[in-house]
């Protein structure tokens, strides 16, 4: 696996973020400009059709990561129940999901201070992931 960490764990999907949506985004402000120009059904059609696609391929992204999101919580929640303390078991299901998002990046040695920290503080993933010193890498995300 790969050395991760703050600066490098965003995973980008080059077909995804810079091609399918750089060209919808584009396919809808030619077809604004064009229904704008040269009012009429067909350019208002291809524009409400422009926009769907957007919209399409915006919601599929968000149902993927809102998924993975809960698999996630699952797992880390397995995690800690092998690794915490029975202090902090207990609080498991305080975390939020994203916390536990933030969590899965942290190696087994600092969990336990982490978790205290994340619980005492209210901490958000990106401040989750800016205290973890030793990063377990996560080459599973979508």
């Amino acid at each position: 696996m790969s050395e991760q960490n703050y600066s490098n764990h965003r995973r980008f999907d080059p077909a995804y973020h810079f091609v399918g949506f750089a060209l919808l985004l584009l396919t809808l402000v030619l077809g604004t400009i064009l229904a704008w120009k040269q009012p009429g059904l067909a350019k208002a059609w291809h524009l409400f059709l422009a926009a769907l696609l957007v919209i399409l391929l915006l919601k599929v992204r968000l149902y993927a990561l809102r998924v993975q999101d809960r698999l996630i919580r699952l797992e880390e929640g397995l995690r800690m129940a092998g690794l915490l303390p029975d202090d902090l078991k207990e609080r498991i299901p305080e975390l939020r999901p994203d916390q536990c998002v933030g969590l899965r990046f942290a190696s087994d040695g600092e969990l336990a201070d982490l978790v205290r920290q994340t619980l005492a503080e209210n901490l958000g993933s990106e401040d989750i992931k800016k205290r973890i010193k030793v990063w377990r890498p996560d080459e599973f995300r979508v």
